[in-house]
């Protein structure tokens, strides 16, 4: 049976198979999958077991210390009238009690946080930003707003109905002031007494804790000295199920694997679920310190693939995996909308700063923001198993069509600087603590 027939069979056995929700199914029933948490801990049994049922050969847990956060409770009430507000602590956010005045900040973009007096204050800021510019990350605004004096920081859902919204703060430590998410309809209270001049008291009990994760790693395909590797996180934050943000992403991975290992790859594949992701990037630190940089040929991570109905793929400036795509999608006639920009808020990042290309697949409901990402609805009523089953097709053509890449040109680090100080990522990195020290 050639390739073309191989591939041809196992798209058609995916399209109706019960496989991709029966493993969110098992995934998401565990409920709490917390970086370092117990739940995690379970959860990477159920994406080795799924691995193994795939195919994927050598499957093996890797493990690797982080700093383990715990959720405990929080609180924001008004001073002057005891009016008090649904709040979620943020990730990494330390044990405090403030008391201080509120100062909507806008977006809680730089530039309006200069426009501002935060000194000593609580800082309120919207998950948006303005339009016609790159999407502004949650760490980027609380970094840039302690570095200018905050006290404390309050994020804003800018989606309505969609609940308080969490999200870590830092990469893997604790962070310097306590901050918490409210929905859109308590942050629009909260900007009227902003204006107003309101003292405000938040509060927060967490610990964060010297802990233990693991990444699950196997391979399909021959094996040879230069590889892909597909990478998804599994983790998930402790207030929901982890549905969409990453069940459905470890399900097109598990359901692409399970594609890749009925056919015959001229290059190795390797797989790799990741813990972590959502308090640092952790696992894919670990897992990007463990492998040979010039061996890897190419990254795909998935990372909000599945979601939603048409696939996102973003290249991080790499002319190459970008072709890919836009072939792929020509070819299949399925639209897959490709994105060159970079950003370093998902686990391709340790390897894009390399200089190793990459292709992060992803997809969205065409406004900014999560929607149920990221809160208490974050649930599997809201996955349509029809998506996962669509994109672990087209992530599995375009592993495919990667491996038969002669060549997939390294980034040039120097280029791949300049490119995200076009975007206008330095200021908002550099206050995250992100910006990579070579990059001077």
């Amino acid at each position: 049976m050639d390739d073309e027939t191989k591939m041809a069979a196992a798209l058609g056995s995916t399209w109706t198979a019960a496989h991709p929700w029966d493993f969110l199914s098992r995934l998401t029933r565990l409920g709490n999958r917390m970086g370092g948490s117990e739940g995690e801990r379970r959860a990477a049994g159920v994406v080795a077991d799924a691995f193994r049922e795939a195919g994927v050969d050598d499957v093996h847990e890797e493990s690797f210390e982080m700093q383990a956060w715990s959720r405990g409770s929080s609180s924001l009430s008004l001073v002057d009238d005891e009016r008090a507000f649904e709040t979620v602590a943020l990730p990494y956010s330390p044990s405090g009690d403030v008391t201080g005045e509120l100062v909507d900040v806008g977006h809680g973009t730089p530039d309006e946080i200069d426009d501002c007096d935060i000194d000593g204050k609580i800082a309120v800021a919207s998950t948006t930003t303005p339009p016609g510019g790159r999407f502004v990350h949650r760490m980027e605004k609380f970094g840039y707003a302690v570095e200018r004096g905050a006290e404390a920081f309050v994020f804003v859902n800018h989606v309505p109905g969609q609940l308080p919204p969490t999200g870590s703060l830092t990469f893997d430590e604790e962070a310097v002031a306590p901050a918490v998410g409210v929905s859109k309809e308590s942050g629009a209270w909260l900007t009227d007494y902003a204006d107003e001049g309101a003292v405000a008291r938040l509060t927060v009990d967490a610990e964060t804790t010297d802990g233990e994760s693991q990444n699950v790693v196997g391979h399909v395909g021959p094996d040879t000295d230069e590889e892909l590797l597909v990478v998804a996180h599994y983790d998930a934050h402790d207030i929901a199920e982890g549905a969409l943000d990453n069940g459905c992403g470890i399900a097109v991975v598990v359901t692409a694997a399970r594609i890749l290992a009925r056919l015959d790859l001229p290059v190795g594949v390797r797989v790799a679920a990741v813990g972590c992701e959502e308090t640092g990037l952790t696992g894919a630190e670990n897992l990007a310190d463990e492998l040979d940089h010039d061996a890897v040929k190419a990254v795909v991570n998935v990372d909000g693939a599945g979601r939603f109905r048409d696939l996102v793929a973003i290249s991080h400036t790499s002319e190459a995996t970008a072709r890919v795509a836009r072939e792929m999608a020509a070819e299949t006639r399925h639209p897959v909308h490709v994105k060159t920009e970079p950003h370093p808020f998902s686990d391709q990042w340790p390897f894009v700063r390399a200089g190793v290309p990459s292709l992060q697949l992803h997809s969205d409901s065409g406004e900014r923001g999560r929607g149920w990402g990221h809160t208490h609805a974050d649930t599997r009523d809201k996955v349509d198993d029809r998506n996962i089953r669509e994109h672990g097709m087209l992530a599995a053509m375009l592993v495919k069509r990667l491996a038969d890449e002669d060549e997939v040109p390294r980034l040039d680090t120097d280029e791949l600087a300049d490119a995200f100080r076009a975007e206008d990522f330095e200021t908002g990195m550099r206050a995250a603590n992100l910006w990579p020290a070579d990059w001077e």
